[in-house]
């Protein structure tokens, strides 16, 4: 399992900022609110990364084409999700990194025409850059923001072109001599 990138403790305080709409409010205020901006922007797909982010989803009567869990939620183990997934793949994505192992799923994922779940041991949170990466343009990556509501990442060129400096900013993995 190579670590292909690990997380700098400056970019762990730019990322608590939302990448993309912050939708602030209840489980219903927000579903609410993500159905109405699907209706109206049509999104080619949808990528949950984050356990409850993923079940609301689900419960609302989305289908993301793949869920990104950890089985935790506020870095508390909690009862795996019943998730609907046409195929589940586990990797390991130790906190604070990116695997290779992580981001080729996922790659692979949403090259497919099946619903995937990834279920990842470790923690998922630094996937949600990898899924904007890979994600098809006017797709959404949505993820929760811990007690404010949920975040709607709108995938285009520019957002793309953000976590590629993101990526760049990040350390890389020293090699053995």
């Amino acid at each position: 399992m190579p670590v292909k990138l690990f997380l700098t403790p400056q970019l762990r305080t730019t990322l608590k900022q939302p990448l993309g709409i912050l939708v602030r409010g209840s489980f219903f205020e927000t579903m609410k609110r993500l159905k109405d901006m699907v209706t109206q922007e049509r999104p080619l797909g949808i990528i949950a990364v984050g356990d409850t982010v993923s079940k609301n989803l689900v419960r609302s009567g989305f289908s993301p084409k793949l869920l990104i869990i950890d089985n935790k939620s506020k870095r508390k183990s909690t009862k795996p999700a019943k998730l609907p997934a046409g195929k589940i793949i586990c990797v390991a994505n130790p906190q604070g990194t990116i695997t290779e192992e992580a981001e080729a799923a996922i790659e692979d994922a949403l090259k497919g025409d099946q619903q995937v779940n990834i279920v990842v041991d470790g923690e998922e949170d630094l996937l949600t850059l990898v899924a904007i990466a890979h994600a098809s343009e006017n797709s959404y990556v949505i993820y929760g923001q811990p007690d404010e509501g949920i975040v709607v990442v709108k995938v285009t060129a520019t957002k793309k072109a953000e976590v590629a400096r993101i990526f760049d900013s990040m350390e890389k993995p020293s090699k053995a001599k």
